[in-house]
């Protein structure tokens, strides 16, 4: 048997946003109905970063990632993101593919984000504000515009050319968008938060009732986007209360004993499954803490491995055997 490999550019050309939101949808149920198995994350720390190996089996699939997060990246001409994804047979452990999951990590983060808006925001949502205009933002971006009718984006990043690059793309997607202060950007109905900050970079005061958070920045000990206030004034709603709690936006809030677990409303996938409730009223501040789940990696896996299959896409090779 042989192994297919598959490069970024590969894989880039074998999912959509469509596929990627539909199936990391169905990815948070299943999580939700027990259906799906996800070991904690792991982290290996450095002064500089981290690495995180990532196992996950659903969808009549098991694989790992093994993924970097390298802030300063930038600075030596790499991404601050680079993955892998090796897919595994479950019933024999054979790898079936090993393929790059730096697009993959994206996707399905912006994915998950698009998700949790479309579930949690105010369907009458117009006004879209970003704190940070990295890559994130862009994917982040691209699923929120399918699920709702982006009227205006405000955006705001420290690097100013990073916010007039976002803004430039926002625009030529057919949406008005402008560069604002972060305060301006916080003003609307629904806020993306994708920076790597350790310090409150939205203050409770600028966040309006109604307004819908994707939290996304914070994914690791330490982290923190938004003022603890917010938090305690919000239905908040994680992708998973373990890997939250330990690096979510709620880890520090937590650690630091301003509110308990039992503050967190419910998982994404509970909401998506029916067995807790979503946004419940228009004056209601929801937030979605994202911290990156193995599950969402495999569900976005297994299309692209069924897509390159079917298209007859990549390079095979015999790793065992003579």
């Amino acid at each position: 048997m042989e192994t297919l490999l598959l490069t970024q550019q590969e894989v880039e050309k074998l999912i959509t946003m469509d596929e990627a939101m539909d199936s990391v949808e169905e990815a948070f149920r299943l999580y939700a109905l027990g259906k799906a198995s996800m070991p904690p994350k792991v982290y290996l720390e450095f002064s500089a970063g981290d690495l995180r190996a990532m196992p996950a089996h659903l969808m009549g699939y098991a694989g790992l990632k093994w993924v970097n997060s390298h802030p300063q990246n930038h600075e030596k001409g790499l991404p601050t993101v680079m993955a892998l994804m090796i897919l595994n047979d479950p019933e024999t452990g054979f790898p079936l593919a090993v393929m790059d999951a730096t697009f993959l990590t994206s996707l399905r983060t912006g994915a998950a984000g698009g998700v949790a808006a479309k579930f949690l925001a105010r369907e009458d949502s117009e006004v879209f504000g970003f704190v940070g205009c990295g890559t994130q933002a862009y994917f982040q971006f691209d699923a929120l515009s399918r699920a709702f009718d982006i009227q205006l984006v405000r955006a705001y990043d420290i690097r100013k050319e990073s916010a007039e690059r976002f803004v430039g793309y926002c625009k030529k997607a057919g949406v008005d968008a402008e560069i604002v202060e972060v305060k301006k950007a916080c003003r609307c109905d629904v806020l993306v938060t994708t920076t790597p900050s350790r310090s409150p970079v939205v203050r409770a005061e600028w966040v309006e009732e109604g307004t819908h958070i994707n939290a996304i920045g914070a994914d690791a000990a330490g982290k923190q986007e938004l003022e603890i206030e917010i938090l305690l004034a919000g239905k908040i709603v994680v992708d998973d209360i373990e890997q939250a709690v330990h690096g979510g936006e709620v880890n520090v809030a937590i650690s630091r004993g301003y509110m308990d677990v039992g503050r967190i409303h419910a998982t994404l996938g509970e909401v998506i499954a029916g067995l807790k409730s979503g946004r419940e009223s228009d004056d209601e501040i929801t937030i979605f803490d994202s911290t990156g789940l193995a599950i969402q990696d495999i569900a976005v896996g297994k299309i692209v491995y069924e897509n390159a299959l079917n298209r007859n896409t990549g390079t095979r090779i015999q790793f065992f055997g003579p």
